[in-house]
């Protein structure tokens, strides 16, 4: 098995369970508090390496996993549906798929709102100012409602790196230093 077919395997496993907490979510009229959750879920596992290494480690048995999982999800106050779909992947040991499912759960948020969600990469944190002109722009682009999803890559040195869709659009000082630097191997 290749590393492609695995990928594909836990993108499968991902969709079957986003799927199913987002029509329960959608029944019960919660799509607005479930989107809030995966924010939260996405923010605690972006900057805790311990629920990270929890949910990815094949140490921790099923009992610990679980265990572990339903009280982070308690005391992060998450919707019940939520809360039990972490438990049975715990139980069924596909916690690793969850940042696959957060990212299809928002997918299909969005599609459901009518919105795109834009991944914006920048040197700098941007400013709220500056993430509603960007989605203001954008939205006279793709004529679509767009959440912007921001992270910080301070490599780029300055400029960003806009992606919606199959679209990607890079302003980045690296990506032109690169540009120059090609050039100039050409020339000499």
């Amino acid at each position: 098995m290749d590393v492609s077919e695995t990928a594909s395997i836990s993108s499968g496993i991902a969709d079957r369970y986003a799927m199913a907490v987002f029509d329960l979510a959608n029944e019960g009229k919660e799509l607005d508090k479930l989107e809030a959750d995966l924010d939260d879920l996405s923010a605690a596992l972006s900057s805790s390496p311990e629920l990270t290494d929890l949910i990815q480690s094949p140490v921790y048995s099923r009992d610990e996993q679980a265990d572990a999982i339903g009280a982070v999800a308690a005391k992060m106050g998450l919707t019940k549906t939520l809360q039990n779909v972490l438990s049975l992947m715990a139980s069924k040991r596909r916690l690793f798929v969850l940042p696959q499912m957060i990212n299809r759960l928002r997918d299909l948020i969005a599609e459901e709102k009518g919105e795109v969600t834009a991944d914006v990469v920048s040197a700098v944190k941007l400013t709220d100012k500056q993430s509603k002109e960007l989605a203001s722009t954008l939205k006279t682009k793709v004529g679509k409602d767009v959440k912007i999803n921001a992270t910080v890559d301070d490599t780029l040195i300055g400029g960003l790196i806009v992606k919606v869709g199959s679209k990607m659009i890079d302003t980045s000082v690296r990506s032109k230093l690169n540009s120059l630097q090609n050039a100039m191997k050409e020339v000499g």
